[in-house]
């Protein structure tokens, strides 16, 4: 199979790298509009099946062309511009999945594609990263095995193994966009009803093996398509980890409008962004440079199965690998989406239109392959006394 890459990028980059370790991969492109930047990325990989292409995304016809090349294409990109390569894929007959951005309605603009895709035979899979992506294939997976679900409950952290004061957190994103998750309120589903909760709320304890005590609270975004495909479900909420203290600390600064994007001050006949300011105050404080990160996750789905309440757990814990100096978060989401790009491209996912990940992506199939790249996602089920309610 041939899979082209677009942006040669961390994610992009470590994408590209496995890759080029399945011997069924023939080809693999690297485009990315600064072609220098692409070519250093394909010396330093150092593979025969790795080529350099220089693609402005930007423009549709340099696009197409460069998609038509390959099986699948992995979009590695920032997210404004999912759209425009969900729809260029679809029109020149190509499978393509990307890393999200259930910002400004981009995942439900791709997932209103889906009639096109089917049409023209091709599987396109939006949000493939760890939160959504990750979760979602998980969810999807333990929603499977249960006769009827109930409720979905879901927690991910990007964490510094040691942390810092004054935050205990240092970035392994867009610091950018972890202030939108701040600010932004989380829909949940809540005693089958939808509805939204502020961020950073609700704030419980919890614990990981090798972690001291946690914390974890309410988020924007990270149910994401999980509100539409299991709409009935009687209870789903996604919650951020953090070290204990983080949440209230944050907090403070939204209250105080410091990190909303549509609030500005007047100092001395100019006006200014709180939230500007505060960015940059924050981003070297942060910055994890080359400290160590992990990336832990937990999702629990239960309901009934063969009438007994049942619980079906997945946790992950991932590390840094020090070798190669890539952080956990890009392991754990290059791997999820070159996973699923290969998933395609081998014809191990044949279904065809726009679909979300928890609704197409073969859980058993990923957790084994996901395992052979040393990111291990341990299953747990637990069936519960009749007296016990979920």
């Amino acid at each position: 199979m041939k899979i082209g890459v677009l942006g040669s990028g961390l994610m992009g980059k470590e994408a590209a790298r496995d890759l080029t370790q399945n011997p069924a991969v023939v080809e693999v492109g690297l485009a990315d509009i600064d072609l220098g930047r692409a070519e250093s990325v394909c010396r330093i990989l150092n593979s025969s099946k790795l080529k350099a292409y220089q693609v402005d995304a930007g423009n549709p016809v340099e696009l197409k062309a460069y998609i038509r090349q390959f099986d699948v294409i992995i979009n590695a990109l920032f997210y404004s511009f999912n759209e425009r390569v969900a729809k260029a894929a679809i029109e020149v007959g190509v499978s393509s999945v990307d890393l999200g951005g259930h910002i400004g309605s981009v995942t439900d603009n791709v997932l209103r594609m889906h009639d096109d895709a089917d049409v023209a035979n091709v599987t396109i899979i939006p949000d493939l990263g760890v939160a959504p992506g990750m979760i979602n294939i998980l969810s999807g997976y333990g929603v499977s095995k249960l006769d009827q679900p109930e409720s979905i409950r879901l927690f991910v952290g990007g964490i510094p193994v040691k942390p810092e004061a004054p935050l205990e957190y240092n970035h392994v994103f867009s610091m950018e966009g972890l202030l939108d998750h701040y600010t932004d309120p989380s829909t949940i589903i809540r005693n089958g009803s939808r509805q939204q909760v502020a961020s950073l709320t609700e704030v419980e304890r919890l614990y990981f093996d090798k972690f001291g005590p946690l914390e974890a609270f309410h988020t924007s975004g990270g149910t994401s398509t999980l509100l539409h495909s299991f709409p009935n479900i009687h209870d789903l909420e996604y919650k951020t980890i953090r070290y204990p203290g983080h949440a209230e600390k944050m907090k403070l600064l939204v209250d105080l409008n410091l990190t909303s994007n549509d609030y500005e001050v007047e100092i001395n006949g100019v006006k200014v962004k709180p939230r500007e300011v505060l960015l940059k105050t924050l981003d070297p404080i942060v910055d994890l440079k080359d400290k160590d990160d992990a990336v832990l996750l937990r999702v629990q789905v239960s309901g009934l199965k063969n009438g007994q309440k049942t619980t079906y757990e997945y946790e992950m814990v991932t590390f840094k690998d020090r070798s190669s100096n890539v952080t956990a978060m890009a392991r754990a989401t290059a791997n999820t989406i070159s996973v699923v790009s290969q998933l395609i491209g081998s014809g191990q996912i044949t279904k065809r239109g726009v679909h979300p990940p928890e609704k197409i992506v073969p859980g058993d199939i990923y957790i084994k392959e996901m395992a052979k790249r040393g990111v291990e996602i341990k299953e747990k089920m637990t069936i519960h006394p009749s007296h016990v309610q979920i």
